[in-house]
């Protein structure tokens, strides 16, 4: 008698262990993929909502050697204070003027002109940057 070996029909009993370890694969791959995602929202929505004051520079204008007025837009929470830092460079690059401008006033948008005298005529202003009092981001 010979031996004959029956093929046991194909999908009858379970997957195969390729497709079991494929499965938990893409399972895996899955969750931290969601995770990443869930992680970049949080961080973005954070760096977002934390921004206390902002600023941007609407305009500005050399009106003589020695100042520039600079035309700022300052947005922030009602409740906060903070300052941002102007400064005005030369021609050449180099920095020839710096203010410091506080708004302590409990709205949240104001508009205002600031003059930053300088050391010499400049040619660009720049916002350098805002701060809340209570840091950074609030």
């Amino acid at each position: 008698m010979s031996a004959v070996r029956e093929e046991l029909p194909e999908g009858r009993y379970g997957r195969s262990a390729d497709e079991r370890a494929d499965r938990k694969l893409k399972i895996v791959g899955a969750v931290l993929g969601a995770g990443l995602i869930a992680m970049i929202g949080w961080f973005g929505y954070d760096y977002v909502s934390g921004q206390r004051i902002s600023a941007e520079i609407i305009k500005f204008d050399v009106t003589a050697d020695d100042r520039v007025q600079v035309h700022l837009e300052v947005r922030k929470d009602a409740d906060a204070q903070g300052s941002c830092t102007l400064r005005s460079r030369a021609e050449d690059g180099s920095e020839v003027g710096r203010r410091d401008v506080r708004f302590d006033a409990r709205e949240s948008r104001i508009d205002e002109v600031v003059t930053v005298r300088t050391t010499e005529r400049a040619t660009s202003a720049e916002l350098a940057g805002c701060v809340a009092d209570d840091g950074p981001k609030g």
